[in-house]
């Protein structure tokens, strides 16, 4: 097992990153502050890991909630059944809510636990790559809008994450190839040795390579730890980290919630990126093809859907949360390993890149 310290001063926290962890109860107990416990899980992951996590806490009162699984089910309606549980069964204030599952249980018991009596303590267990290397690091939490992802949320720090790569075995390989988005994106913007590692072991992270795997989230979350100790409330460097979101959100939303996973979008917008950066004279030619090549062979688009339209793309991204004084910000690369968060380019290039990109 591997230890990570993600550094907020006393609202510090440890990221656990190993083998078989649901079922060590020493790693979670300095993290429960009373009896209650509520796990929230949805109905893929909770037949498949509830039962040993509930075996695990067995010496607490636990209660469960087990939501519906998807993307769609991301919003304020399903919020209320977290509350619902919580409510009926009388939790208090000194409640631990637990998120068992992928990114969006960790989104939405997250936002729970930030608003139920006004702030209790939450727990994050990560069971898809994508939430170990990424959503479950960093306090953001949120659901989603008709009208744009992630829009009702907040910022509300885990005080433990444990990652146990066993849960990966039952990923279906559409979710692992999803989950390795986000890890190349780390390398992509700030870590190249990183991603030349992701060149050299991308067939063997497919083939779910435990210690291959283990390394990756690992390095992944280190990644994620010192951007967020530095930038807990992305007022600046930890922008960096939405690399490909803006024309992702747009793609999910356009799509519908659901349609294509998370981590499909972000691959398809991290190509546009470089792509854009390419035709902005930014990113040099060979960045550019290895950047696009890397996601392809991960197995993961690298092309925006052919239903949607440049205007489409303009009305979503206009919402998008990186929007400033009415120009939307994108995080563009200067060089693999070198991004930069701006709105100042030349935007007849972006038009024709735009409209060339959805053939509109």
């Amino acid at each position: 097992m591997k230890t990570l310290t993600v550094d907020l001063g006393n609202r510090s926290y440890p990221i656990h990153i190993g083998q078989h962890l649901l079922t060590q109860v020493a790693l979670l107990q300095p993290h429960i502050v009373s009896k209650q416990v509520l796990i929230v899980s949805n109905d893929t992951v909770a037949p498949l890991y509830l039962d040993t996590l509930l075996s695990t806490l067995s010496a607490y009162d636990c209660y469960t909630v087990v939501l519906k699984d998807g993307e769609q089910y991301k919003s304020l309606d399903t919020l209320n059944e977290i509350f619902d549980a919580a409510l009926n069964n009388k939790l208090n204030r000194q409640l631990t809510m637990i998120a068992l599952g992928g990114g969006v249980i960790g989104d939405m018991a997250g936002f729970a636990a930030s608003c139920y009596q006004r702030g209790v303590n939450f727990i994050q267990i990560p069971t898809t790559l994508l939430a170990q290397v990424d959503s479950s690091v960093g306090g953001k939490t949120a659901v989603n809008h008709p009208l744009g992802k992630n829009m009702i949320g907040a910022f509300y720090q885990p005080r433990c994450v444990l990652a146990d790569i066993s849960t990966l075995d039952t990923l279906p390989a559409r979710e692992l190839s999803a989950g390795l988005a986000e890890v190349i994106k780390y390398g992509v913007i700030r870590d190249v040795a990183f991603f030349e590692w992701l060149e050299q072991n991308m067939d063997a992270l497919l083939a779910r390579n435990s210690e291959v795997l283990g390394y990756a989230i690992e390095r992944s979350c280190r990644n994620k730890a010192e951007i967020v100790e530095q930038d807990e409330h992305e007022r600046g460097m930890r922008a960096l980290l939405n690399l490909g979101h803006t024309f992702g959100h747009a793609i999910e939303t356009a799509c519908g919630y659901g349609v294509w996973l998370h981590g499909e979008a972000v691959a398809a917008g991290m190509s546009m990126a470089a792509e854009l950066s390419y035709r902005l004279g930014w990113l040099p030619a060979n960045d550019m093809q290895r950047i696009i090549g890397l996601i392809a062979r991960a197995k993961l688009p690298v092309k925006p859907p052919a239903t949607m339209s440049a205007a489409q793309f303009m009305d979503l991204m206009a919402v998008d949360k990186k929007v400033e004084d009415g120009k939307v910000r994108f995080v563009l690369l200067k060089a693999l390993g070198d991004a930069v968060t701006t709105a100042d380019f030349d935007a007849a290039i972006f038009e024709q890149f735009l409209n060339e990109s959805c053939g509109a």
